[in-house]
């Protein structure tokens, strides 16, 4: 498979971890856009939001979101505040194809309206 992230679930490429469990995967982006910039994918290779199995794949998008709260309290942002943010195709600015969760914190994030907006 040509899938990167699928590479880094299988241990083919390096990445530093932030949280690992049967299902889903986390580590650090490599160009982060926050001084915490964490990517949360789960192991099963879904393309995107738009694939995901109502009933079939709960307990895998369960499982991304409670990744997401250790994390956050575990690199110290879950009290100040994080982002998390799930692009969806080529439009939402998604560069690879598996469906993943960017966790973005570290110091005050601008509104995303206001950057909607111009």
């Amino acid at each position: 498979m040509s899938c990167i992230f699928c590479k880094i679930v299988n241990g083919e490429l390096p990445s530093r971890k932030a949280y690992e469990s049967d299902t889903v995967v986390a580590f650090h982006d490599i160009t982060p856009q926050a001084p915490v910039h964490v990517i949360i994918v789960p192991k099963k290779h879904i393309d995107t939001m738009n694939e995901v199995e109502i009933g079939a794949d709960d307990a895998v998008i369960a499982e991304l979101f409670k990744a997401a709260r250790q994390i956050a309290r575990e690199l110290g942002i879950a009290e100040s505040g994080y982002r998390l943010v799930n692009n969806c195709n080529a439009d939402s600015g998604m560069e690879v194809s598996h469906l993943h969760i960017h966790i973005l914190g570290g110091r005050k994030l601008g509104t995303i309206v206001s950057r909607l907006e111009s």
